[in-house]
């Protein structure tokens, strides 16, 4: 019997390419979780974490996983960025088989509860006067996800001195923790990572950088970079990578899984529980929309790189 008459026999291994309690940890875990409780997959889906780099571990062993059929994991802009800002040699285009996008996990800012800075324009307002003056912190390493998101938000808004802003990186965990110890004044970060918080009373989150204000009941308190007078907008899209030469039968079933998960209740109670867009795209689309958004991002970075960020 051939192997596509029986996919998949046996577990499949889910990679979140962060730490426990990161937003890949969360997405990966919430797919997992879906696909078995909507009996879409009868195998398990075990999911491992793999921090490191920037996202580049989880993409140098799904790279040495070539032509295999049980793994899967999930990415976001670090998969572009990590190659793109030199971290690694690996790349989406060669590396893996582009599966489908889920999700986009809006970015957002937040600071704790007792902080001096009342809105997204305070924050701008302090580093346009000095640029040093306060710490960014986010679950992504330097160059990376939430460091860039950070960085095209300050442009936008007029910062000069890109370079003197202070970030650091926790992509191993411990960026809210970080933030409410008094490590960092600013979390950059996805909203699924502080929406818990934000219910709580915690920290309040000054801005979200999607184009217009979310459907998430608590996140729709929040307003858009736009509406603080800051211009820009910018997306975590979130989708599914196999390693490169995938098998076809494996790809197939994948990409068919997924959209039928897509439109359970189970699977738009998540994202609604979490701040999540639904946006589906399949193999194809899902190749296309990458091509595309490497370009920009090469763009943003050619823009902004030249300046080596400081670190604290």
């Amino acid at each position: 019997m051939a192997a596509e008459d029986v996919y998949p026999r046996e577990a499949v291994e889910m990679i979140a390419p962060a730490g426990p309690g990161s937003g890949f940890d969360l997405t990966i875990r919430a797919v997992s979780q879906c696909l078995i409780g909507s009996g879409l997959v009868l195998v398990p889906l075990p999911v491992t974490n793999k921090p490191g780099k920037g996202g580049s571990a989880a993409l140098e062993y799904l790279a040495g996983k070539r032509g295999e059929d049980n793994v899967l994991s999930i990415f976001s802009p670090p998969i572009c960025l990590v190659h793109l800002n030199g971290t690694t040699s690996y790349n989406y285009k060669e590396n893996t088989t582009p599966v489908a996008k889920l999700l986009v996990d809006y970015g957002c800012f937040a600071v704790r509860c007792d902080s001096p800075y009342e809105s997204i324009g305070d924050v701008m307002d302090a580093l346009r006067e000095d640029p040093g003056s306060l710490t960014v912190g986010g679950t992504s390493s330097v160059w990376s996800m939430d460091h860039i998101q950070f960085l095209s938000v300050a442009r936008a808004a007029g910062v000069d001195g890109l370079d003197q802003i202070v970030y650091e990186g926790y992509e191993n965990g411990g960026a809210v923790s970080s933030l409410m110890g008094g490590r960092i004044d600013v979390l950059s970060a996805g909203i699924s990572d502080v929406v818990g918080l934000m219910e709580s009373g915690d920290l309040r989150v000054l801005a979200v950088t999607a184009g217009e204000r979310l459907e998430n009941e608590k996140m729709a308190e929040v307003p858009t970079c736009r509406e603080e007078g800051i211009d820009v907008e910018f997306s975590n899209w979130r989708g599914l990578f196999g390693p490169a030469d995938m098998p076809d039968y494996a790809l197939e079933y994948w990409e068919r899984t997924l959209k039928e998960m897509s439109e359970t209740d189970g699977w738009r109670e998540t994202c609604s529980r979490y701040g999540w867009t639904e946006d589906f795209e399949g193999h194809e689309e899902f190749g296309k929309f990458l091509d595309g958004i490497n370009e920009e991002y090469q763009e943003l970075l050619d823009e902004v790189k030249g300046l080596e960020p400081a670190l604290q």
